[in-house]
């Protein structure tokens, strides 16, 4: 049971750890070149969007933050129930099981955007019944401000202020790095490195990710699988540790090697939640974790 609610963790991880640029929303296939004799017709561009459902609580939370009345159908998320007036929006999901096909086309949506590789299915079957489709992958700070823009496009909205509002976040950074670890489960130690969104996010406080420029063999890109023998050489200042809620951290601090750390010993070890810190999920999770690592970056040694 332990292995299996391991790996468990390991696929929730491996679901939400999603890369860089948002995609261009699909598009029907660019016709031929026309020789100079034919006549040209004008090109046609897709109409923007009205009537948007969004499969990610990200992007979800974007478009009611641009413009709420643009948004039709939300995925089934914890993160989105806490708005009162978001909650009350057709749900076309809930936790990890996909989206229902008939839920989104009665909504009558002019545009889907979802999840590369966790969406891809059924945003295929929308494209095949003619509605167009965008997609996303978040895997650092630039890629959340490339999708809100590219939201903003599709919707006529103005992404200025929320981009602003992003800048607040991260207002206070270490101004004397100190070596830090992210440990994210115990059975494998995964751990992010600079090609992940917590690795990314790390750096924009200036934070010394010990496990930056770490590659290894785990099946999640951007996070690495750690042993307590590498965890004991890299003997990090700070450490964070991932709460999902179901024990974890404190198999991490039974571990043999716990006690030997500088972080524990000088009591340097702090804990955050999913959301926000492996996973976006909503701009106000991103908000929570940026205010808990000023505080890291903060607090004295």
């Amino acid at each position: 049971m332990r292995s299996l609610r391991n790996w468990l963790i390991i696929l929730i991880v491996a679901t939400f750890i999603v890369s860089c640029t948002p995609a261009i929303p699909s598009q029907s296939p660019v016709p031929p070149a026309v020789n100079s004799s034919q006549a040209k017709s004008p090109e046609v561009k897709p109409a923007n969007a009205s009537k948007v459902v969004a499969l990610t609580s990200l992007s979800a939370d974007i478009i009611y933050r641009l413009d709420k009345n643009k948004l039709v159908g939300i995925p089934g998320s914890r993160l989105l129930r806490e708005n009162a007036e978001m909650s009350k929006l057709p749900q076309v999901s809930e936790g990890q099981t996909p989206p229902n096909l008939e839920k989104i086309i009665a909504l009558k949506p002019d545009l889907v955007i979802g999840a590369t590789g966790f969406h891809d299915q059924i945003l295929a079957k929308l494209k095949e019944l003619g509605i167009r489709t965008m997609t996303s992958r978040i895997t650092s700070w630039q890629s959340l401000e490339e999708l809100t823009k590219e939201i903003a496009t599709e919707i006529q909205a103005d992404p200025t202020a929320l981009i602003q509002s992003y800048q607040a976040f991260i207002s206070t950074k270490a101004t004397k790095p100190e070596s830090t670890l992210v440990l994210v489960s115990s059975q494998p130690i995964l751990a992010p490195n600079k090609n992940s969104w917590a690795g990314d996010l790390l750096t924009k406080f200036q934070i010394e990710n010990a496990a930056a420029e770490l590659q290894g063999q785990s099946l999640q890109k951007g996070y690495i699988t750690l042993s307590a023998e590498k965890i004991l050489e890299t003997n990090p200042k700070v450490l964070i540790l991932v709460d999902f809620g179901d024990g974890e951290i404190n198999k991490l601090k039974e571990a043999p090697f716990w006690n030997k750390l500088d972080a524990v010993t000088s009591n340097r070890v702090y804990t955050l939640g999913y959301y926000g810190l492996v996973n976006p999920g909503s701009i106000d999770a991103i908000a929570k974790a940026c205010a808990q690592l000023q505080a890291i970056v903060s607090a004295k040694a």
